[in-house]
């Protein structure tokens, strides 16, 4: 019998900033939480907004008809069950499906209009859409695990502008959230304002008066002190920030316990239309750039490196797989969070088991509504405060990845064209695309990221490369 005994595995809150390696669960769980107070909210809002205007049978909510409630109150607990199992994949990977990057997961803005347009329509419906997510899902997971294929007609300068365009399309999220959000009766009030700023202020205190690693929790901070400046602004009647209401709507819907359940066990049944399955499809490539470029990211921000052909393959087959799950569960898609790339690149938290309790946290609301309800109340202005240097974080991320690639002529006229067309077009009256097929409108007029990379793609095939980049 040999003497020799197995090397233990360190355990140290300082492996935070390592991909691998063990952090005290005490320790891990507000850092993981962060993650999820980040995105919590962002998560939900995509799947309120089809859902209640989604056509089920032929017959839509003008008409008396469309999903009811308690069928709306089940699909946000689907999303979080979905969102958090497929930040696990994307952690720990299954087979070849999973980046093993600290990417978290959730519901994509990407797809709201083109799902909104299917989901509305009386000949598709809400079936039609649902059919259509889980068939470009499957696409997108095996155009993934294609990925050594054509990943190499991706080159470094395409990455660096997706990046960059995801950081730039997100400061308006982050504005119209630090005003009490997009839409909101009372956007701009001066408790919003008043709230948000509290809550970006506490964020850099904390940052700089922190110690250690413990400064990296300077989001979660925030969110606390916005959060309970939020009930007191309630409670006095001041304003009426915090909607206990809709809290105690949710818990009488599905109760303390609830398991997610299949959407036809629902009593909905998937339907295939082969125009409903082109118009989610499409935006599915579109999530794929994305996804790239989100990923790419936290390479580059929180790792210090490039992204390898194998994280692109696993990213690329989570996000698709992932997301005909999410079909599955009657949901939208999935894909990469942008909010968390800029997490991940302003605190350089990368670990996995770290970021998995947030997953388990996802999970965890699944199944006990009275704590997603809870997250669900935070206010916008509060996750404003936190959000708006996080998106900063990304632009930073992307500038330094476009140095990197170097100042040639080429690389020059790449970025230029890309984001004066693939931003400009999105700054402008969508009538100016209205001569040009609907499709050419979908991919430019609504997502800057879609544009960016197609016009970027097209020019790093088309233009002819330097002396230099040609030697390399």
């Amino acid at each position: 019998m040999s003497n020799q005994t197995q090397p233990k595995v360190s355990v140290s809150v300082e492996n935070i900033y390592q991909l691998d390696g063990r952090v005290p669960v005490g320790k891990a769980i507000p850092f993981g939480l962060q993650h999820v107070l980040a995105m919590f909210v962002s998560n939900l809002v995509p799947v309120l907004i089809v859902a209640s205007a989604a056509v089920v049978g032929g017959v839509g909510p003008a008409d008396g008809g469309g999903l009811s409630g308690h069928e709306i109150a089940q699909l946000l607990q689907c999303a979080m069950f979905v969102a958090g199992i497929g930040t696990i994949v994307q952690l720990y990977p299954v087979w070849k499906v999973g980046s093993k990057l600290p990417v978290v997961m959730g519901v994509s803005f990407t797809f709201l209009g083109s799902l909104l347009t299917v989901a509305t329509n009386p000949e598709w419906g809400y079936e039609a859409m649902i059919g259509a997510i889980i068939v470009g899902g499957i696409f997108e997971g095996c155009l993934g695990l294609t990925a050594k294929y054509w990943r190499k007609f991706i080159q470094p300068v395409v990455s660096a502008c997706v990046v960059t365009t995801i950081g730039f399309s997100l400061l308006s999220v982050g504005m119209n959230s630090f005003g009490g959000g997009q839409g909101a009766a009372d956007f701009g009030a001066w408790y919003n304002i008043t709230v948000a700023f509290i809550t970006l202020v506490s964020c850099l205190i904390f940052k700089i008066v922190a110690k250690g690693v413990w400064k990296n929790l300077n989001v979660l901070f925030g969110l606390a002190v916005g959060y309970v400046v939020s009930v007191i602004f309630t409670v006095t009647g001041v304003a009426q920030m915090v909607n206990f209401a809709s809290f105690q709507s949710t818990v009488s819907e599905l109760g303390f316990f609830s398991l997610p359940l299949p959407v036809f066990l629902r009593g909905h049944m998937p339907t295939f239309h082969i125009g409903a399955i082109i118009t989610v499809g499409i935006v599915f490539l579109v999530s794929a750039a994305e996804t790239i470029g989100d990923t790419t990211a936290v390479c580059t921000g929180g790792l210090g490196r490039d992204i390898t052909e194998r994280e692109v393959q696993g990213s690329l087959a989570c996000d698709g797989f992932c997301s005909a799950l999410s079909g599955v569960f009657g949901c939208n898609p999935i894909t990469s969070f942008s909010q968390n790339v800029g997490l991940v690149a302003m605190t350089k938290v990368v670990n996995r088991f770290t970021i998995l309790m947030g997953a388990l946290v996802l999970v965890l609301c699944s199944l006990f509504p009275p704590i997603g309800a809870f997250f669900n109340s935070l206010p916008n202005a509060v996750l404003g405060g936190c959000t708006v240097m996080m998106f900063g974080s990304i632009i930073f991320s992307g500038v330094r990845m476009i140095a990197d690639c170097g100042h040639s002529d080429r690389n020059m006229m790449i970025v230029a064209l890309s984001f004066c067309i693939g931003i400009g077009v999105t700054m402008v009256d969508s009538a100016i695309l209205s001569s040009f097929p609907p499709i050419i409108s979908g991919i430019f007029a609504g997502n800057p990221v879609a544009g960016v990379f197609v016009i970027s793609m097209i020019l790093s095939l088309v233009l002819p490369k330097d002396k230099e980049e040609k030697k390399a």
